[in-house]
Protein backbone atom coordinates (compact mmCIF):
# COMPACT_ATOMS: atom_id res chain seq x y z
CA UNK A 1 0.00 0.00 0.00
CA UNK A 2 1.32 3.67 -1.02
CA UNK A 3 1.55 5.90 2.07
CA UNK A 4 1.06 9.77 2.23
CA UNK A 5 2.67 12.29 4.08
CA UNK A 6 1.25 15.42 4.47
CA UNK A 7 2.37 18.76 5.43
CA UNK A 8 -0.57 20.96 7.10
CA UNK A 9 -0.37 24.98 6.68
CA UNK A 10 -0.50 26.06 3.28
CA UNK A 11 -1.11 22.14 2.02
CA UNK A 12 -4.11 20.65 3.70
CA UNK A 13 -5.55 24.06 5.29
CA UNK A 14 -5.48 27.47 4.45
CA UNK A 15 -2.76 29.17 6.34
CA UNK A 16 -3.55 29.37 10.34
CA UNK A 17 -7.16 28.62 9.30
CA UNK A 18 -9.45 25.20 9.77
CA UNK A 19 -9.53 23.20 7.23
CA UNK A 20 -12.31 23.64 4.45
CA UNK A 21 -15.39 21.56 5.28
CA UNK A 22 -15.90 19.71 2.44
CA UNK A 23 -12.37 18.62 1.96
CA UNK A 24 -12.37 17.79 5.56
CA UNK A 25 -15.04 15.12 5.01
CA UNK A 26 -13.35 13.50 1.88
CA UNK A 27 -10.22 13.45 3.67
CA UNK A 28 -11.47 11.41 6.56
CA UNK A 29 -12.42 8.90 4.13
CA UNK A 30 -9.28 9.31 2.17
CA UNK A 31 -7.30 8.15 6.02
CA UNK A 32 -9.71 5.04 6.20
CA UNK A 33 -8.28 3.24 2.45
CA UNK A 34 -4.77 4.96 2.99
CA UNK A 35 -1.68 5.21 5.60
CA UNK A 36 -1.52 9.03 6.08
CA UNK A 37 1.05 10.66 8.11
CA UNK A 38 0.99 14.12 8.93
CA UNK A 39 4.62 16.15 9.72
CA UNK A 40 4.13 19.86 10.05
CA UNK A 41 5.97 22.89 11.46
CA UNK A 42 3.83 24.08 13.76
CA UNK A 43 3.33 22.48 17.44
CA UNK A 44 0.19 20.40 17.83
CA UNK A 45 -2.61 22.19 19.64
CA UNK A 46 -2.05 24.57 16.67
CA UNK A 47 -2.39 21.03 14.14
CA UNK A 48 -5.79 20.24 16.21
CA UNK A 49 -7.11 23.51 16.21
CA UNK A 50 -6.77 23.16 12.13
CA UNK A 51 -7.90 20.10 11.42
CA UNK A 52 -9.61 18.49 14.82
CA UNK A 53 -8.49 15.52 16.94
CA UNK A 54 -10.22 13.24 14.52
CA UNK A 55 -7.91 13.34 11.83
CA UNK A 56 -4.66 13.94 14.23
CA UNK A 57 -5.72 10.97 16.11
CA UNK A 58 -6.57 8.64 13.19
CA UNK A 59 -3.15 9.22 11.16
CA UNK A 60 -0.47 6.31 11.25
CA UNK A 61 1.50 9.36 13.33
CA UNK A 62 1.72 12.96 13.59
CA UNK A 63 5.33 14.81 13.41
CA UNK A 64 5.09 18.46 15.14
CA UNK A 65 7.74 21.28 14.72
CA UNK A 66 9.27 19.73 11.92
CA UNK A 67 9.45 16.12 13.51
CA UNK A 68 10.58 17.19 16.75
CA UNK A 69 7.89 15.93 18.42
CA UNK A 70 6.15 12.96 17.45
CA UNK A 71 2.60 11.52 18.52
CA UNK A 72 0.88 8.81 17.84
CA UNK A 73 -2.88 8.65 18.95
CA UNK A 74 -2.60 12.33 20.24
CA UNK A 75 0.11 10.99 22.68
CA UNK A 76 3.42 11.81 23.14
CA UNK A 77 6.36 9.40 22.13
CA UNK A 78 9.44 11.64 20.95
CA UNK A 79 10.47 14.77 21.99
CA UNK A 80 13.66 16.82 20.79
CA UNK A 81 14.85 20.02 22.42
CA UNK A 82 16.58 23.38 21.58
CA UNK A 83 18.63 25.82 23.68
CA UNK A 84 17.55 29.16 22.32
CA UNK A 85 21.00 31.15 22.83
CA UNK A 86 21.23 34.32 24.16
CA UNK A 87 23.15 35.57 21.15
CA UNK A 88 20.40 34.36 18.49
CA UNK A 89 17.37 35.74 20.84
CA UNK A 90 19.23 39.07 20.73
CA UNK A 91 19.20 39.39 17.03
CA UNK A 92 15.82 38.47 16.71
CA UNK A 93 15.15 41.37 18.84
CA UNK A 94 17.55 43.50 16.97
CA UNK A 95 15.39 42.77 13.99
CA UNK A 96 12.23 43.22 15.43
CA UNK A 97 13.42 47.31 16.48
CA UNK A 98 15.01 47.40 13.18
CA UNK A 99 12.32 45.85 10.49
CA UNK A 100 10.78 48.45 7.91
CA UNK A 101 7.45 46.71 8.56
CA UNK A 102 5.21 48.81 11.03
CA UNK A 103 3.25 46.20 12.55
CA UNK A 104 4.04 44.04 15.36
CA UNK A 105 1.01 42.07 17.50
CA UNK A 106 2.70 39.88 20.00
CA UNK A 107 4.18 36.02 20.07
CA UNK A 108 7.43 36.94 17.85
CA UNK A 109 9.78 34.24 19.08
CA UNK A 110 7.68 30.97 20.07
CA UNK A 111 9.83 27.96 21.31
CA UNK A 112 8.72 24.73 20.60
CA UNK A 113 9.54 21.39 21.06
CA UNK A 114 13.04 21.17 18.94
CA UNK A 115 12.26 24.08 17.05
CA UNK A 116 11.92 28.03 16.96
CA UNK A 117 9.36 29.96 14.97
CA UNK A 118 10.36 33.70 14.56
CA UNK A 119 7.98 36.13 12.88
CA UNK A 120 8.52 40.15 12.67
CA UNK A 121 4.44 40.50 12.26
CA UNK A 122 4.08 38.16 15.08
CA UNK A 123 1.70 34.76 15.45
CA UNK A 124 -0.91 37.35 17.17
CA UNK A 125 -1.66 38.81 13.67
CA UNK A 126 -5.25 39.49 12.18
CA UNK A 127 -6.01 37.76 8.83
CA UNK A 128 -5.43 41.17 7.06
CA UNK A 129 -2.27 41.66 8.91
CA UNK A 130 -0.77 38.45 7.72
CA UNK A 131 -1.92 39.25 4.19
CA UNK A 132 -0.24 42.71 4.54
CA UNK A 133 3.00 40.45 5.99
CA UNK A 134 3.10 38.47 3.12
CA UNK A 135 3.02 41.30 0.67
CA UNK A 136 5.69 43.06 2.18
CA UNK A 137 7.85 39.54 1.99
CA UNK A 138 7.34 38.92 -1.32
CA UNK A 139 8.57 42.11 -2.41
CA UNK A 140 11.37 42.38 -0.09
CA UNK A 141 12.01 39.10 0.98
CA UNK A 142 12.84 39.87 4.37
CA UNK A 143 12.27 36.35 5.85
CA UNK A 144 14.99 34.69 3.22
CA UNK A 145 17.13 37.34 4.55
CA UNK A 146 17.05 36.66 8.11
CA UNK A 147 17.47 32.87 7.31
CA UNK A 148 20.54 33.49 5.01
CA UNK A 149 22.13 35.20 8.16
CA UNK A 150 21.55 32.66 10.65
CA UNK A 151 22.37 29.83 8.28
CA UNK A 152 25.76 31.52 7.96
CA UNK A 153 26.17 33.34 11.01
CA UNK A 154 25.51 30.10 13.45
CA UNK A 155 27.10 27.27 13.35
CA UNK A 156 24.64 23.59 13.79
CA UNK A 157 21.32 25.64 13.33
CA UNK A 158 19.42 26.03 10.17
CA UNK A 159 16.65 28.35 9.75
CA UNK A 160 13.75 27.84 6.83
CA UNK A 161 10.82 29.60 5.54
CA UNK A 162 8.02 28.49 7.50
CA UNK A 163 4.06 28.77 6.68
CA UNK A 164 3.19 32.60 5.30
CA UNK A 165 5.07 34.85 8.14
CA UNK A 166 7.79 32.76 9.89
CA UNK A 167 11.32 31.65 9.60
CA UNK A 168 11.88 28.27 11.36
CA UNK A 169 15.02 27.58 13.29
CA UNK A 170 16.66 23.81 14.91
CA UNK A 171 19.59 22.28 15.10
CA UNK A 172 21.01 21.44 11.52
CA UNK A 173 19.42 18.13 10.70
CA UNK A 174 16.28 18.18 12.82
CA UNK A 175 14.45 19.37 9.95
CA UNK A 176 11.23 17.32 8.19
CA UNK A 177 13.53 14.97 6.62
CA UNK A 178 14.06 13.22 10.02
CA UNK A 179 10.74 11.34 10.07
CA UNK A 180 12.26 8.56 6.98
CA UNK A 181 13.77 6.94 9.43
CA UNK A 182 10.16 5.46 10.20
CA UNK A 183 10.07 4.85 6.34
CA UNK A 184 10.92 1.49 4.30
CA UNK A 185 12.79 3.45 0.85
CA UNK A 186 11.32 0.42 -1.07
CA UNK A 187 7.32 1.54 -0.81
CA UNK A 188 6.11 4.14 -2.11
CA UNK A 189 5.94 7.16 -0.41
CA UNK A 190 4.18 10.11 -1.45
CA UNK A 191 4.51 14.20 0.50
CA UNK A 192 2.65 16.69 -0.22
CA UNK A 193 4.02 20.01 0.79
CA UNK A 194 3.60 23.95 -0.14
CA UNK A 195 7.16 25.15 0.73
CA UNK A 196 9.24 22.50 -0.99
CA UNK A 197 11.87 24.37 -3.15
CA UNK A 198 15.06 25.30 -1.39
CA UNK A 199 14.69 27.35 1.81
CA UNK A 200 11.27 26.31 2.69
CA UNK A 201 10.71 24.13 5.61
CA UNK A 202 9.48 21.10 3.43
CA UNK A 203 12.37 21.53 1.25
CA UNK A 204 14.85 19.03 3.39
CA UNK A 205 11.76 16.30 2.88
CA UNK A 206 11.12 17.10 -0.72
CA UNK A 207 14.77 16.44 -1.43
CA UNK A 208 15.80 13.75 0.67
CA UNK A 209 13.12 11.44 -0.90
CA UNK A 210 15.11 11.77 -3.69
CA UNK A 211 18.45 11.86 -2.97
CA UNK A 212 18.11 8.69 -0.31
CA UNK A 213 16.27 7.10 -3.80
CA UNK A 214 12.91 6.61 -2.02
CA UNK A 215 9.88 5.21 -4.14
CA UNK A 216 7.41 7.93 -5.20
CA UNK A 217 8.03 11.88 -5.56
CA UNK A 218 6.95 14.81 -3.53
CA UNK A 219 4.10 17.39 -4.96
CA UNK A 220 5.40 21.07 -4.45
CA UNK A 221 1.49 22.21 -4.21
CA UNK A 222 0.11 25.55 -4.52
CA UNK A 223 -2.56 25.39 -1.33
CA UNK A 224 -5.47 22.85 -0.10
CA UNK A 225 -7.40 22.78 -3.23
CA UNK A 226 -4.46 21.99 -5.52
CA UNK A 227 -3.56 19.09 -3.09
CA UNK A 228 -7.10 17.75 -2.97
CA UNK A 229 -7.22 17.90 -6.94
CA UNK A 230 -3.39 15.76 -6.76
CA UNK A 231 -5.29 13.06 -4.54
CA UNK A 232 -8.26 12.73 -6.73
CA UNK A 233 -6.12 12.07 -9.42
CA UNK A 234 -3.90 9.67 -8.04
CA UNK A 235 -7.19 7.81 -6.87
CA UNK A 236 -8.27 7.55 -9.99
CA UNK A 237 -4.81 6.54 -11.86
CA UNK A 238 -5.01 3.81 -9.00
CA UNK A 239 -8.78 2.78 -10.27
CA UNK A 240 -7.69 2.74 -13.78
CA UNK A 241 -4.23 0.72 -13.04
Amino acid sequence: MNRFIFDVDGTLTPSRQSMDPEFKKWFVDFISDNKVWLVTGSDYAKTVEQLGADITESVVTCYSCSGNQTRFKGKVVNRSSFELTDELRTLMNSWLQSSPFPIRTGNHIEERPGTVNFSIVGRNCTAKQRKEYVAYDLQYRERETIAYVINTEFDNVTATIGGETGVDIYYTGHDKSQILVDFDPNITTYFFGDKCNPGGNDYPLANALKTRNFKGTAFNVKGWKDTWERLKFLQEAKKAA
